[in-house]
C-alpha cells in the first residue's frame, strides 16, 4: 500500500508539471528567470538594513557603550578618590589612636605620681604621728619608772627600818635612808 501511495504521488507531480507547460520541477530560488527580481529585492533589503542599522541601531548602541564607558571611568575615578579618602581616614585614625595612647600613658604617669605623692605624704604623716606617740609613750614610761623608783625607794627604806627593828636594833631613819640611797645608786 505504501508503494501505491508513492506511485500515485509521483503521477500527480508529473501531471502538475505537464499542466505548467513542461517546466522542470525544482527549487524556485535556483530558477534563473527570477534572479534579477531576487537581486533587486536583496539590494533593497540590504540598503534598508544598512540605513536602519547606521541611522538608528548603531548610534544607540554606540551611545549606550559610550555612556557605559563613561560610567565605568567615573566609577573608577570615584573608587580611587574614595580609596585615597579611606587611606587618609585610616592615617588620621591611627594618629588619633597613637595620640590617645600617649595621652592615656601621660594620665597614668600623672596619676601614679599623684598617688605616690599622696602615699608619701600619708606615710610621712603616719611616721610623724608614730614618732609623736612613741615620744609620748617613752615620756610616760620614764615617768612611770621615776614614780616606780620613788615607790621602790620608799618601800626599801621602810622595809629596811622594819628589818632593823625586827632584829631588835634601833636605827634612826636618816642613817637607814642614807644607806638605802647609797645602795640604789650603785
Amino acid at each position: 500500500m505504501a508503494s501505491e501511495t508513492h506511485t500515485a504521488e509521483g503521477a500527480a507531480h508529473a501531471a502538475d508539471a505537464a499542466a505548467h507547460g513542461g517546466e522542470a520541477v525544482g527549487m524556485p530560488q535556483l530558477d534563473f528567470s527570477t534572479f534579477p527580481n531576487q537581486i533587486f529585492w536583496l539590494v533593497v533589503t540590504l540598503v534598508v538594513i544598512y540605513f536602519v542599522l547606521s541611522r538608528i541601531a548603531l548610534p544607540r548602541i554606540g551611545a549606550v557603550l559610550a555612556e557605559r564607558q563613561g560610567t565605568i571611568a567615573n566609577d573608577i575615578a570615584t573608587a580611587e578618590e574614595l580609596k585615597l579618602q579611606a587611606q587618609e581616614a585610616e592615617r588620621a585614625y591611627e594618629k588619633a589612636l597613637a595620640d590617645a595612647r600617649a595621652e592615656a600613658q601621660r594620665i597614668v604617669a600623672e596619676t601614679k605620681a599623684e598617688i605616690k605623692a599622696d602615699l608619701d605624704a600619708a606615710t610621712a604623716k603616719a611616721d610623724a604621728e608614730i614618732a609623736a606617740k612613741q615620744a609620748e609613750a617613752e615620756a610616760q614610761i620614764a615617768e612611770i619608772r621615776a614614780g616606780a623608783m620613788e615607790s621602790v625607794t620608799e618601800v626599801a627604806k621602810q622595809t629596811a627600818l622594819d628589818v632593823v627593828a625586827a632584829m631588835g636594833f634601833r636605827a634612826d631613819a636618816s642613817s637607814v635612808n642614807a644607806a638605802v640611797d647609797a645602795k640604789l645608786k650603785g
